[in-house]
């Protein structure tokens, strides 16, 4: 018997698979989109620049 992805304690209920219940599933939903489930990264990302000489692409140039 395969039980729920989030919980690991109730079985599948088909109506909410891979979960047991909608509290699950919601639960799992939250983790989603608080960034619960981020993989961490080494990357500055685009505002953050390790050479200061880079120019900025999201910064307009100066003229």
């Amino acid at each position: 018997m395969k039980t729920c992805k989030y919980c690991k304690r109730n079985p599948i209920i088909e109506g909410f698979k891979p979960f047991c219940s909608k509290r699950c599933a919601d639960l799992d939903l939250g983790q989603w989109l608080t960034g619960g489930y981020a993989i961490p990264t080494d990357d500055a990302g685009p505002d953050r620049h390790g050479d200061a000489e880079e120019p900025d692409p999201y910064r307009p140039a100066n003229d």
